[in-house]
C-alpha cells in the first residue's frame, strides 16, 4: 500500500510539475534552452561566443564560454564598460544572462548583459526550428523597444 501511495505521489508531482513548466530536464533536451550556444552578431550576422546555458530550480543563466575574434584583437578582453561586479573581468567566464524563467511559451524576466557596451538589459528567450534556434531579446522598458539576436544550438 505505502509503495502504490508513493508511486501515485511521484507520478502527481511530476504531472503537475509538467503543467506548471516544469523543469528544463522535465521538458526534455530539444525543448530547453539548456545548452551551448553559437551568439550570431545581429548586425554583421557572424559568430561572437560560445555561451552556455544552465538550469538550477527553473532558472536559467549563461556563461560566456569562448569568443570568436580575430587574430589581431584581445582574445581574453575584460568588461572594461561594465559598471557593476564585473568590471575589468574577463568576458570568458562571465554570466551575461541570468533569471530567466519558463512561462509555458517563452523564458522571460530575465536579464543580459552586453559586454561591448556593458550595458544590462532585460531579457526574454523562445526557442525556434524544433529546439535548434533560440531568439534572444534584449529590451528597455518592453520588448518592443530592444534588439533580437538568433543563436544556434552546438550539438
Amino acid at each position: 500500500m505505502r509503495t502504490v501511495l508513493k508511486t501515485t505521489l511521484s507520478a502527481s508531482l511530476m504531472l503537475a510539475t509538467l503543467a506548471m513548466g516544469g523543469s528544463a530536464a522535465a521538458r526534455g533536451d530539444n525543448l530547453t534552452p539548456v545548452g551551448t550556444w553559437k551568439t550570431i552578431d545581429d548586425t554583421t550576422g557572424k559568430a561572437k561566443s560560445l555561451v552556455v546555458i544552465t538550469e538550477s530550480n527553473g532558472v536559467l543563466q549563461g556563461k560566456i564560454e569562448k569568443l570568436f575574434r580575430g587574430p589581431d584583437e584581445d582574445q581574453n578582453p575584460k568588461c572594461v564598460s561594465c559598471k557593476d561586479a564585473r568590471k575589468d573581468q574577463p568576458i570568458i567566464g562571465m554570466v551575461m544572462l541570468s533569471g530567466l524563467k519558463y512561462d509555458g511559451k517563452e523564458w522571460t524576466g530575465g536579464e543580459i548583459t552586453d559586454p561591448a557596451t556593458g550595458k544590462v538589459y532585460k531579457s526574454k528567450a523562445e526557442l525556434t526550428d524544433g529546439g535548434t534556434k533560440l531568439q534572444v531579446r534584449g529590451y528597455v522598458g518592453v520588448p518592443m523597444f530592444g534588439r533580437s539576436q538568433t543563436w544556434v544550438r552546438e550539438e
